[in-house]
């Protein structure tokens, strides 16, 4: 797998917005955002290796996440400061309603 991290000038609100408007990419930014790094695997251990494979490249295309290859695995890490730099506060709007909003919960806790 090749790695697409776009430089920070290089982020686009508009691919930030589309990556984060997918329910189970909420619920995987959910739980990167909860560790300093994650490995791949065990960001959402019930859904198909495939499908996560498919949404953390968009969370990486978009900008929203590193991903490292270490050994044999794959880890996650969310690009808060990349992210903050090019849209300050951005993350942490999106991030809130992921820990208070009953509605937002519902939609991702089924992912979790």
């Amino acid at each position: 797998m090749t790695a697409n991290h776009p430089k920070t000038e290089d982020i686009r609100l508009e691919s930030v917005l589309a990556a984060l408007s997918n329910p189970l990419r909420l619920a995987a930014v959910r739980v990167i955002a909860s560790f300093e790094e994650h490995q791949c695997c065990e960001v959402l251990p019930q859904v198909p290796k495939s499908t996560m494979t498919h949404h953390f490249r968009i969370l990486r295309d978009s900008g929203v996440v590193w991903q490292h290859h270490i050994g044999r695995e794959y880890r996650l890490s969310l690009r808060r400061e990349d992210l903050e730099a090019r849209f300050p506060g951005l993350l942490d709007a999106l991030l809130k309603p992921l820990q208070s909003d009953p509605l937002t919960l519902a939609t991702i806790d089924e992912y979790l």
